[in-house]
């Protein structure tokens, strides 16, 4: 009788143990989860710096390469109106004719690289404030769901 009361308790006492380490697993694997998504996040935010620092580095390129081809553009367009103002003078004058024609495929080439350049650095702009945005969303996300660190005892 005092055998089977022995072995009943350690059964019983066996099961409990079992209970409660299996509440502490599911507790750590919670905190494991949130873990995991605080440190995906984490990456996400530091990828996302990298791509903006990398953007950021080619805006002033940009900048500079557009203020070149608006620049470049104007004065084509100058020289091809002062070949239209030679070339009204003489209309008939088949060499100034092909110079005017040739200054203003020049002026058409370089006006269309200046928008080209113009538009790269619009949209450039534009995908530097998305990411802004972006990293700002991400960071308000892991503020709310801080990395959980487990303490080492």
């Amino acid at each position: 009788m005092n055998t089977r009361k022995f072995i009943i308790s350690c059964a019983v006492l066996l099961l409990v143990s079992v209970m409660a380490s299996a509440q502490v697993s599911g507790d750590s694997l919670h905190s494991l989860k949130q873990q995991k998504q605080s440190l995906e996040l984490s990456k996400k935010i530091n990828d996302n710096k990298m791509k903006l620092a990398k953007l950021e580095n080619t805006l002033d390129k940009k900048t500079m390469e557009m203020e070149s081809t608006t620049t470049d553009a104007q004065r084509a367009a100058d020289d091809n109106a002062g070949t239209a103002a030679k070339l009204s003078n003489d209309s008939q004058d088949k060499k100034l004719a092909k110079q005017a024609e040739t200054s203003a495929d020049n002026a058409k080439k370089s006006a269309k690289r200046a928008r080209v350049a113009n538009d790269n650095l619009t949209n450039l702009k534009k995908d530097i404030e998305t990411l802004k945005n972006k990293i700002a969303d991400d960071e308000a996300k892991l503020a709310m769901n801080p990395l959980i660190i487990p303490s080492q005892q």
